[in-house]
């Protein structure tokens, strides 16, 4: 865009640079023309004052009168001879005759001017043809001027060829008939609406085809959203340029009591999503993308590594990481991101689409393959562990926030996941808020437990009813004072209402918790250490 602008300015320069130009040629050429005029006026003098020379050369240029003396001074006041040759004044040898040239002026007489000339038509001469104002009109057959009837209806025809047209409409009723249906088409042709393509087809068609595809494999209900929520970003992603590839993108999440971002590109999402996926898929026996910078030297004593080891502290203190070293094994997502990263020669670019899109091709089909599995294998997160079915729902939630990421960075809408997908997002996040509440009591950054003992599993404690409004949303009974309690109606002592995708970016790390649109009823510590417990749920 900025390329463009930069483009119409130079275009602008340059018309204003050749306009310029044409009114200093104007001006040029107005002082030519009066240049030739005086040139003409002084040639005009300069003849007069030969003509006075030639008729008395004895009289003084600078005076304008003679100076001979005598009576040959003054001619015959008539001009002629009184035998009417027209030859010699009446006065002997008086200069004030007529010999073919015009008489003398008299002294204190004003310059002649000459007379103009006759006109042409006052000469009685013919007048010579007029000649034809413009051009010539066309004159064409009836089958040439009845082809050019659908090009005149376009108004594609030259000025000549309509004029034509034109002229034989008024003649030929037959073609005049045909001219007008051709208008009328060219007109429901050009509709007054944009013809440009809805920028959400796309997304719908995709929804509409994922919701009704009928797989020869069935696909897990499970890991139906990873499938919807990858094939809607490598749509996405399809025609994308060299320019959205390299296109600005902050990543944001949520870590303590603050919010925290790191700036990538548009292909390090993709690398970023690669890297990550890449846990669910050493859990089931693929290929790990981390493996090439494994076998290698691994970064070490780098900006890069020092920034892996940053995230991974960060990580611990928030509880998802039990693994100390920056040195050990890559098991975290933010760890395996930076890994990625720093073991890139090169800055990410579109070729990192390829590897992605066949690892998400590859972890579809292999739990598809698992002939209706519960999905309760165990994915290792670094500090903590998900069943599969959950590690896929993750997937798929980090999958969709990071596509609003990347349409954000290229200005294209994306819309929600289907409410179906969104509601199992919800579910998980609301089963892992306890886990994460008490991983923050630990860390000293939420209210300690109103009781003196954690509340035995499976019992009622206190509980804060979340409301998720929207086709994704439902009802949470959220256990307060441990993990292992149960929620309870009857020991509620605080209720929020979120909207379905303002709790889902509240999760994600892009809203705060004092910014989330949240009604809050009841005990507002228990509100305040759930909304941020939320926000503690995402990552990089």
């Amino acid at each position: 865009m900025k390329r463009n602008q930069e483009k119409d300015e130079e275009q602008d320069r340059d018309r204003e640079r050749e306009q310029g130009r044409d009114r200093e040629q104007d001006r040029e050429q107005e002082q030519d023309r009066e240049q030739e005029q005086e040139q003409e006026q002084d040639r005009e003098q300069e003849q007069e004052r030969e003509w006075d020379r030639e008729r008395d050369p004895e009289r003084d240029p600078k005076e304008g009168r003679a100076t001979a003396s005598g009576d040959g001074s003054s001619g015959d006041s008539s001009g002629t001879n009184s035998s009417g040759d027209g030859t010699n004044g009446s006065g002997g040898g008086g200069s004030g005759g007529w010999n073919g040239t015009p008489p003398a002026r008299e002294p204190g007489r004003p310059p002649r001017i000459p007379l103009p000339r006759a006109s042409v038509e006052d000469s009685g001469l013919p007048l010579p043809p007029a000649e034809p104002a413009g051009p010539r009109p066309l004159t064409l057959e009836h089958p040439v001027l009845k082809s050019l009837l659908g090009a005149w209806a376009l108004a594609a025809c030259s000025a000549e060829e309509t004029e034509a047209v034109e002229e034989h409409l008024g003649d030929c009723g037959a073609c005049a008939d045909e001219a007008r249906r051709l208008r009328e088409a060219v007109g429901l042709l050009q509709r007054p609406e944009s013809l440009d393509l809805d920028p959400g087809l796309r997304t719908r068609v995709l929804d509409g085809c994922l919701d009704r595809r009928s797989p020869r494999i069935p696909v897990p209900v499970w890991a139906a959203s990873y499938d919807a929520e990858t094939a809607r970003l490598d749509a996405l992603l399809q025609d994308f340029g060299d320019a959205e590839w390299h296109a600005p993108v902050r990543l944001r999440w949520f870590r303590g009591e603050g919010a925290t971002s790191r700036r990538t590109t548009v292909a390090g999402v993709i690398a970023h999503l690669l890297a990550v996926d890449g846990l669910v898929a050493v859990a089931l026996g693929l290929d790990d993308p981390l493996t090439p910078f494994a076998t290698g030297d691994r970064p070490g004593g780098t900006d890069e590594t020092d920034k892996a080891g940053k995230a991974h502290k960060a990580d611990e203190a928030d509880g998802r990481d039990g693994l100390p070293g920056p040195r050990g094994p890559v098991d975290t997502p933010a760890r395996r991101t930076e890994s990625f990263w720093a073991g890139s020669h090169f800055p990410p670019t579109r070729s990192v689409r390829g590897p992605w899109r066949e690892q998400t091709h590859a972890l579809v089909r292999t739990v598809s393959f698992t002939g209706g599995s519960p999905g309760t294998m165990p994915v290792s997160y670094g500090g903590f562990e998900l069943p599969l079915r959950d590690a896929m729902l993750d997937r798929a939630f980090e999958c969709w926030v990071h596509a609003e990421d990347i349409a954000e960075a290229v200005d294209y809408p994306y819309a929600p996941p289907a409410p179906r997908h969104l509601h199992g997002m919800i579910d998980l996040a609301a089963r892992m808020l306890p886990e994460t509440l008490a991983a923050r009591r630990r860390a000293g950054l939420a209210a300690p437990s109103h009781t003196r003992h954690l509340v035995t599993a499976g019992r009622p404690g206190r509980s804060l009813r979340l409301e998720i409004e929207g086709s994704g949303g439902g009802q949470w009974l959220i256990p307060l004072d441990s993990p292992g309690a149960v929620g309870s109606a009857d020991h509620e002592v605080a209720h929020v209402a979120l909207d379905d995708v303002e709790f889902c970016r509240l999760a994600a790390g892009h809203v705060s918790p004092e910014e989330a649109a949240a009604g809050q009823l009841g005990d507002r510590e228990a509100i305040r250490d759930v909304l941020f417990a939320a926000a503690s749920l995402s990552r990089m």
